[in-house]
């Protein structure tokens, strides 16, 4: 993070407590980050059991953009159909559309996609499937830049889910290289929201490497609620904080773990996490983008 863009957080993070925690609602750009759970399983958590759950949890969080993964078709089509005002994009990783994607949804009367795409995590990133490094499957990154509706100008989303052995360090390593390579085409200026599970903690090199340029959105925000871990395969009590929403060019508001549940069953064996974030530079900057 720049020495500009340091002095632009504390000064906006000043600004937003001096005018209370209501004041900048309506600028901040809500952001989750959710790993819904394939439907594999047979017994209570299995998708027809919880996904009215799972429903409510996001339609209650009313996030203006969404990255989920382990997303099949099925599933993103049923949450679609039940998100009014929401739309969705992704291919799976297959590079089809019925098995897991990395689906990115999004508020339309908020937001408007100028363009979009998929990349793989492998040593050919443009080729659908594509799978190298040691890993089982393949793995993506759905990505978008999108324009907000109000003029508050643009950003550049990722959304991602890494490897999960004990033995895929450095794919994991390899997958963050090829990530921040990406954003490094951007232009300096431009804003970056990188989102999904990581399948890592925060005291791992995987997250030293993304956080050398990237900003932890629940490290730096002015106000936490929920628990930091958010891995809890479906216990409720979570052991592990391997999702994150990391950003540049934003202050953090607000983050929060969601940890909704009823009685024993939860919408997914992660906890999802959403960020409120107030973009960093003049009104001259956002609109000129």
């Amino acid at each position: 993070m720049t020495q500009r863009y340091r002095c632009l957080t504390l000064f906006c993070l000043l600004m937003l407590g001096v005018a209370g925690p209501g004041a900048a609602a309506d600028d901040a750009l809500r952001v989750m980050t959710f790993n819904v759970r394939v439907p594999a399983d047979t017994d209570m958590n299995a998708w027809v059991h919880r996904r009215e759950q799972l429903v409510r949890v996001i339609a209650a969080e009313h996030p203006d953009v969404l990255g989920t993964q382990e997303l099949t078709g099925e599933q993103g089509e049923y949450i679609a159909a039940h998100l009014p005002g929401y739309a969705w994009f992704g291919k799976d990783r297959d590079g089809g559309t019925n098995g897991e994607h990395m689906g990115v949804f999004y508020r339309t009367d908020r937001l408007q996609v100028l363009r979009s795409g998929d990349f793989w995590l492998s040593d050919t990133p443009d080729v659908p499937g594509s799978k190298t490094w040691g890993q089982p499957f393949p793995r993506m990154v759905t990505w978008a830049r999108f324009r907000l509706r109000d003029g508050g100008g643009t950003f550049d989303f990722f959304n991602t889910h890494f490897p999960y052995r004990d033995q895929d360090v450095r794919a994991r390593m390899l997958s963050a290289d090829a990530i921040m390579q990406r954003i490094g085409r951007l232009p300096s200026t431009a804003r970056v929201i990188l989102a999904g599970d990581f399948n890592s903690g925060p005291d791992t090199p995987v997250y030293a490497k993304l956080t050398r340029a990237l900003d932890d959105a629940w490290a730096m925000a002015a106000s936490r609620s929920g628990p930091a871990e958010t891995f809890h395969n479906f216990t409720g009590n979570p052991d592990r904080r391997i999702d994150w929403i990391l950003t540049r060019g934003f202050a953090t508001r607000a983050a929060r773990t969601i940890a909704t549940h009823d009685g024993a069953r939860y919408p997914s064996d992660h906890f999802p996490v959403v960020a409120e974030l107030v973009a960093l530079g003049s009104d001259e900057e956002k609109q000129a983008e």
